[in-house]
């Protein structure tokens, strides 16, 4: 199965908290500080593997973490550093923020690859706080939590030039002829249900990368069908092959498929609708005389708006080379640089880190606080030192567990407490 969306959840490594300790040794009798730095987090790095293909690996699996760092040492030891964490994803795979789905990171052009989420740096040991008046300090530093973030990885085809249309109006046996692919080909509906990549070569160099992007049908851009996945391969081309049955075989209109295909793209994204196109009216082997040519009705209802229509037969190749050399010239006139989705999101600056859960409840008088992560910060912190204090005040109010008392009613003079410890509570103006 192609695989060309995913929801999955990254986690960078929690930095590893600074040592606590002294030196003892035989026949020194006062020995400073000797407390190690904890160690850095791991980042959570994405990377393009040439040899992928789909998302297909990030659909069984959901959750991705880097390698906490290690806890500082005696002896001044340095904890070991997380390790980092690569995921490989294909070329043209757009990270999103899931919620927002602004865009993190675009694995396309010059990007190969990309930090998303840093590591925690490791917190400095009791031996970096050592002072002319504090030569004990029992305090060391926490290291920095992880970041978390819920991602969308979204792969989108990277092509110069993509082919449009409904189903079954010879896209695939259009590719087939003038690239290096080798769609399947059926006389069906969604023959094609993957997106085909194939390289046209022309002479003095003008080649470029078409697609054949899955036949639409009215309601994709509403998810219709598979309207959602198929459209979203468009996005990156910088021109577009609109493929049309011209002989109606199928008893379809074609100047009304050309104007129903381009609504739906418009609902999509509008500035696709604003997109180079051009008309490749298919099947014209089957056109037999009548009243009136359906390539004379598509030239004069798309030629005065600027679309080139040009009568073409996948089967036979008659006009395909028309065809091919007027997109080269189009597409030599163009930006050259391949379409890169710009950063919107920085995680970095978002500071989501991991959950920090606590409890706050009114016990005999008493507002009980209690959580994993307030019993372990109390059993690295020395709230004797002035600076193991000032941390603790720190910790309480950006964890929010002061506006929390707050909000559970506490007044000055009530009695707060946290495991073996217990304060009286005076609100700081």
């Amino acid at each position: 199965m192609f695989a060309d969306r995913a929801k999955i959840m990254i986690r960078s490594g929690k930095g590893g908290n600074g040592h606590c300790s002294f030196r003892r040794e035989l026949y020194v009798a006062n020995g400073g500080p000797d407390g190690g730095d904890g160690g850095d987090g791991g980042d959570l790095i994405f990377e393009v593997d040439e040899g992928l293909n789909t998302l297909v690996d990030y659909r069984h699996k959901r959750k991705f973490a880097a390698g906490d760092g290690e806890e500082g040492g005696k002896r001044r030891c340095h904890g070991k550093s997380g390790r980092d964490l690569v995921l490989k994803v294909p070329e043209g795979t757009v990270i999103k923020e899931a919620k927002t789905q602004k865009v993190i990171a675009d694995m396309s052009g010059d990007n190969r690859r990309q930090v998303v989420l840093k590591g925690g740096r490791g917190g400095l040991g009791n031996q970096h706080f050592a002072t002319a008046t504090m030569q004990v300090p029992k305090y060391a530093q926490p290291g920095k939590p992880a970041m978390e973030l819920e991602v969308l990885l979204e792969l989108k085809v990277i092509a110069d030039v993509g082919l449009v249309g409904y189903p079954n109006v010879g896209k695939s046996t259009l590719l087939s002829r003038v690239t290096n692919a080798d769609p399947k080909i059926a006389n069906y509906h969604f023959t094609t249900l993957n997106p085909n990549l194939g390289v046209v070569d022309l002479e003095n160099g003008k080649g470029f990368v078409m697609a054949d992007i899955p036949g639409l049908i009215e309601g994709a851009s509403d998810g219709v069908g598979l309207g959602h996945e198929f459209l979203r391969h468009i996005e990156r081309t910088k021109l577009m092959i609109h493929v049309v049955d011209a002989a109606g075989t199928e008893g379809r209109d074609p100047v009304d498929d050309i104007y129903k295909i381009n609504q739906e793209l418009e609902a999509y994204n509008q500035e696709l609708s604003g997109r180079p196109q051009v008309i490749a009216a298919n099947k014209t082997d089957l056109i037999y005389s009548g009243d009136e040519d359906p390539v004379d009705r598509l030239r004069a209802e798309f030629e005065p708006k600027g679309i080139r229509v040009f009568p073409i037969s996948g089967v036979s190749g008659q006009g395909i080379h028309e065809l091919l050399y007027y997109v080269a010239e189009e597409l030599q006139k163009m930006d050259q640089k391949p379409v890169v989705f710009e950063q919107e999101y920085f995680p970095e600056d978002e500071l989501i880190y991991e959950e920090l859960p606590y409890s706050v409840e009114l016990v005999d008088g008493m507002y009980v606080v209690e959580g994993p992560k307030i019993e372990k910060m109390l059993g690295y912190t020395n709230l004797d030192a002035e600076k193991g204090f000032v941390f603790f005040q720190r910790f309480l109010k950006n964890t929010g567990i002061l506006d929390e008392l707050e909000a559970a009613g506490i007044q000055d003079g009530d009695t707060v407490k946290m495991y073996g410890l217990q304060f009286e509570y005076l609100k700081s103006e």
